[in-house]
C-alpha cells in the first residue's frame, strides 16, 4: 500500500499557507451585499455633499 504524501512543501515551512489550507472560520459576506453597501454609501455621500 502506498502512503499518501502531503504536498504542503516548502510553503508551509516558510509560514505561508495556501488558500484552501486555511480554516473556514471567517465571516462570509456575499459579493452582492458588498456592492449594494458600496452603492448605498456612495449615494449617501453624494446627497450629503449636495447639502453641505
Amino acid at each position: 500500500m502506498a502512503s499518501k504524501k502531503s504536498s504542503s512543501g516548502l510553503s508551509s515551512s516558510a509560514g505561508i499557507m495556501r488558500y484552501f489550507d486555511t480554516e473556514d472560520t471567517r465571516i462570509r459576506i456575499e459579493p452582492k451585499t458588498v456592492i449594494i453597501s458600496a452603492v448605498f454609501i456612495a449615494i449617501v455621500l453624494a446627497v450629503l455633499n449636495l447639502f453641505v
